[in-house]
Protein backbone atom coordinates (compact mmCIF):
# COMPACT_ATOMS: atom_id res chain seq x y z
CA UNK A 1 0.00 0.00 0.00
CA UNK A 2 1.66 3.07 -0.93
CA UNK A 3 0.88 5.85 2.27
CA UNK A 4 1.20 9.40 2.96
CA UNK A 5 2.19 10.62 6.13
CA UNK A 6 2.08 14.41 7.16
CA UNK A 7 3.53 15.29 10.12
CA UNK A 8 5.11 18.58 11.20
CA UNK A 9 7.47 16.44 13.92
CA UNK A 10 10.22 15.28 11.92
CA UNK A 11 10.63 12.04 14.88
CA UNK A 12 7.14 11.40 14.99
CA UNK A 13 6.51 10.89 11.23
CA UNK A 14 9.52 8.89 10.81
CA UNK A 15 8.49 6.61 13.62
CA UNK A 16 4.98 5.80 11.78
CA UNK A 17 7.16 5.57 8.61
CA UNK A 18 9.45 2.36 10.23
CA UNK A 19 6.11 0.88 11.28
CA UNK A 20 4.42 1.05 8.46
CA UNK A 21 7.61 -0.07 6.28
CA UNK A 22 8.18 -2.67 8.92
CA UNK A 23 4.51 -4.22 7.75
CA UNK A 24 5.77 -3.69 3.68
CA UNK A 25 4.33 -0.58 2.94
CA UNK A 26 5.87 1.91 1.00
CA UNK A 27 5.68 5.56 2.36
CA UNK A 28 6.47 9.09 1.90
CA UNK A 29 6.41 11.67 4.80
CA UNK A 30 6.03 15.50 4.40
CA UNK A 31 6.24 17.90 6.65
CA UNK A 32 2.57 20.15 6.46
CA UNK A 33 -0.71 19.86 5.29
CA UNK A 34 0.39 22.15 2.17
CA UNK A 35 2.82 19.81 1.53
CA UNK A 36 0.36 16.80 1.45
CA UNK A 37 -2.03 18.67 -0.57
CA UNK A 38 1.08 19.14 -3.14
CA UNK A 39 1.75 15.51 -3.14
CA UNK A 40 -2.23 14.62 -4.01
CA UNK A 41 -2.45 16.95 -6.80
CA UNK A 42 0.61 15.45 -8.38
CA UNK A 43 -0.69 11.90 -7.61
CA UNK A 44 -3.66 11.65 -5.64
CA UNK A 45 -4.40 8.63 -7.36
CA UNK A 46 -0.89 7.09 -6.39
CA UNK A 47 -1.94 7.18 -2.62
CA UNK A 48 -3.95 4.55 -1.01
CA UNK A 49 -4.23 6.17 2.31
CA UNK A 50 -3.11 9.31 4.49
CA UNK A 51 -1.85 9.34 7.61
CA UNK A 52 -1.70 12.99 9.21
CA UNK A 53 -0.75 14.35 12.66
CA UNK A 54 -4.03 16.50 14.21
CA UNK A 55 -1.97 19.51 15.38
CA UNK A 56 0.23 21.47 12.71
CA UNK A 57 0.69 24.70 12.03
CA UNK A 58 -1.59 26.55 8.99
CA UNK A 59 -3.31 24.11 8.27
CA UNK A 60 -4.05 20.55 10.60
CA UNK A 61 -4.95 17.29 10.50
CA UNK A 62 -8.81 18.07 10.51
CA UNK A 63 -8.42 20.81 8.11
CA UNK A 64 -6.24 18.49 5.46
CA UNK A 65 -8.81 16.09 5.78
CA UNK A 66 -11.73 18.33 5.02
CA UNK A 67 -9.30 20.32 1.87
CA UNK A 68 -9.12 16.58 0.52
CA UNK A 69 -12.57 16.15 0.18
CA UNK A 70 -13.48 18.96 -0.84
CA UNK A 71 -10.97 19.04 -3.47
CA UNK A 72 -12.97 15.62 -4.37
CA UNK A 73 -9.94 13.73 -3.08
CA UNK A 74 -11.37 10.76 -1.62
CA UNK A 75 -8.35 8.88 -0.66
CA UNK A 76 -8.91 7.31 2.94
CA UNK A 77 -7.72 9.25 6.22
CA UNK A 78 -6.36 8.38 9.43
CA UNK A 79 -5.89 10.43 12.24
CA UNK A 80 -3.18 10.90 14.57
CA UNK A 81 -3.58 12.65 18.02
CA UNK A 82 -2.22 13.18 21.31
CA UNK A 83 -5.61 14.39 22.53
CA UNK A 84 -8.72 12.32 23.39
CA UNK A 85 -9.77 10.44 19.72
CA UNK A 86 -13.43 9.56 20.48
CA UNK A 87 -14.57 13.70 20.35
CA UNK A 88 -13.00 13.81 16.99
CA UNK A 89 -14.19 10.64 15.68
CA UNK A 90 -17.97 11.84 16.91
CA UNK A 91 -16.89 15.56 15.36
CA UNK A 92 -15.87 14.35 11.48
CA UNK A 93 -17.62 11.24 10.08
CA UNK A 94 -16.06 9.51 7.35
CA UNK A 95 -12.43 9.01 9.13
CA UNK A 96 -11.34 5.62 8.72
CA UNK A 97 -9.65 5.83 12.12
CA UNK A 98 -8.77 8.31 14.87
CA UNK A 99 -5.27 6.92 16.50
CA UNK A 100 -3.75 8.35 19.99
CA UNK A 101 -0.41 9.05 18.90
CA UNK A 102 1.57 7.08 21.80
CA UNK A 103 3.14 4.10 22.77
CA UNK A 104 0.46 2.25 21.66
CA UNK A 105 0.85 3.22 18.05
CA UNK A 106 3.30 0.54 17.29
CA UNK A 107 0.00 -1.80 17.25
CA UNK A 108 -2.47 0.22 16.89
CA UNK A 109 -1.59 1.96 13.20
CA UNK A 110 -0.91 -0.99 11.57
CA UNK A 111 -3.92 -2.68 12.63
CA UNK A 112 -5.93 0.04 11.65
CA UNK A 113 -4.28 0.08 8.39
CA UNK A 114 -4.91 -3.45 7.98
CA UNK A 115 -8.29 -2.92 8.42
CA UNK A 116 -8.46 -0.50 5.33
Amino acid sequence: MRILIVDDDPFAGAMAEAILDAEGHDCRLVESGMEALDALGEEHTGFDLVISDMHMPLLNGLDLFREMRDRDIPTPFVLLTGDNPEPLRAQVPGLAACLTKDASLEATLPAAVAGI
